[in-house]
């Protein structure tokens, strides 16, 4: 059974094997720590059976305005429905925290990403050159809630 909470310290190591198997970027182990410890109402992970399978990390970046960073879904979890339910639980609790936009960027290769979140409501809002590690473009995406 499929279960969306927000993450707790001893979900932290298994998040960032997530992020490693499922992300091309990698990121010192410690941003995760700083994550939680700076937005852990933003920082939620899916689980199947108590296994941690997919996970997102938002934060608020300045008032009514909030960030989705890293969103990961294993491989043999994808198309279930986890990122959809992620997704909806961040917005659900931005939303009591009166955020009116969640803004985020999405590799411009990335066309299943890209899918995704148009079919959720984001719509495209702006091409970022250069904006990833290796160089690749990103496209700025955003949701008025």
């Amino acid at each position: 059974m499929l279960l969306v909470r927000q993450v707790q310290p001893n979900d932290i190591f298994p998040v960032i094997a997530v992020a490693f198997e499922t992300l091309p970027e990698r990121y010192n182990p410690s941003i995760f720590n700083q994550f939680y410890e700076s937005c852990p109402e933003g920082f939620l992970v899916a689980l199947d059976n108590d296994s941690i399978v997919g996970f997102l990390i938002g934060i608020r970046t300045s008032p009514g305005i909030a960030r989705i960073l890293m969103v990961g879904v294993q491989d043999g979890y994808r198309k279930k429905g986890i990122g959809s339910a992620l997704l909806a639980q961040f917005i659900k609790e931005m939303k009591t925290q009166q955020v009116t936009r969640v803004e985020l960027e999405v590799r411009t290769s990335n066309s299943v990403a890209l899918q995704f979140y148009q079919k959720r409501g984001f719509l495209l809002n702006a091409i970022l050159p250069g904006f990833y590690q290796n160089g690749e473009n990103a496209y700025s995406m955003r949701k008025e809630l």
